[in-house]
């Protein structure tokens, strides 16, 4: 049979932005689905056309609101029920991810439920982007594929030939990729540390390492109301720091933030597709995930090993 005839990549609602791009790369049409809502908000997703003995593809973030979370895993559980070979849920965006330990008393541990979700659902692979915590493959009884957003980032950043370049990591967390970045770019590498009472309230940084006369490329894996990434910016530039650009693999970018990063010191944020903003300030620069995870399918698919997927 035909490879094109074998695969099916469907698209969940939120995502069908992205979807329509990966199945052009990839060279297939994208699979027929639609969903039925009901007057009190219940909705049934279903596929149109057969999914018997195929490999089905489910695109799907999960930023909110949580009905992009419950739709994937009602897709995954019609193609099982259709008889699908195997199904795969490539998740852009895994939310949930800062919820995978317990930090303090009488709180979820909200990533593991995720994984409990998807598994139950009858998931056979899990494909993502930049988990805020890699542990969570760890999460899962099936395999895995975490794909590293500095596959886009880092060829963008080559062409621009910056010179005395310093990688930031944000926050202490951010270590490991920021030495990731700075060792692809031979680059110095700075941190930020810093201090914080409650989420998305960062109560004062200081950086460790030096910025002087540096151009600065602060490295996140999500940006959500920009409080971390534009404080360190902002830090950066007072400590002498010649420029300052950033980028992060997820623009949840919530409340305040696109605000904060208009007036903040960053020239350039560069960020990917994987969460869809209907506009976006001037400083933001949006490189497109589409072709990443289309190749990556087609590896999977073809049994080809992904690790010439992984720059980091």
């Amino acid at each position: 049979m035909p490879e094109n005839q074998e695969i099916k990549i469907f698209s969940g609602e939120a995502t069908r932005y992205l979807t329509e791009k990966i199945v052009k790369y990839y060279g297939v049409e994208m699979g027929a689905s639609a969903v039925t809502r009901f007057s009190d908000g219940e909705f049934e997703p279903r596929f149109d056309e057969p999914v018997q003995g195929k490999e089905v593809y489910i695109v799907q973030s999960t930023f909110a609101p949580t009905d992009n979370l419950m739709e994937l895993l009602l897709l995954i559980d019609a193609a099982k029920r259709a008889s699908a070979a195997h199904v795969t849920a490539v998740i852009p965006y895994f939310g949930f991810a800062r919820q995978d330990r317990k930090e303090k008393s009488r709180i979820s541990i909200g990533a593991k439920l995720m994984a409990n979700l998807l598994q139950t659902s009858g998931v056979d692979r899990v494909v993502t982007m930049d988990l805020h915590a890699g542990q969570i493959q760890g999460f899962f009884d099936i395999p895995v594929d975490h794909l590293f957003g500095s596959s886009i980032f880092i060829p963008y950043i080559e062409n621009m030939h910056i010179q005395d370049l310093c990688i930031v990591a944000p926050d202490m967390g951010g270590t490991k990729r920021a030495k990731a970045y700075a060792r692809m770019l031979n680059a110095d590498i700075a941190i930020c540390h810093k201090e914080r009472t409650k989420a998305n309230v960062v109560d004062s940084m200081q950086i460790i390492g030096d910025v002087q006369g540096k151009n600065v490329i602060i490295v996140d894996d999500m940006i959500d109301t920009a409080g971390t990434i534009t404080m360190a910016a902002n830090l950066c530039m007072d400590n002498g720091a010649t420029t300052v650009r950033a980028l992060s693999t997820h623009a949840v970018c919530s409340g305040p933030a696109f605000d904060r990063i208009e007036k903040s010191a960053i020239q350039e944020l560069l960020v990917t597709d994987t969460i869809p903003h209907d506009s976006m300030p001037s400083k933001i620069t949006v490189l497109s995930c589409a072709q990443y995870f289309a190749n990556s399918i087609k590896k999977i698919f073809k049994n080809e090993s992904m690790s010439s997927a992984f720059l980091v």
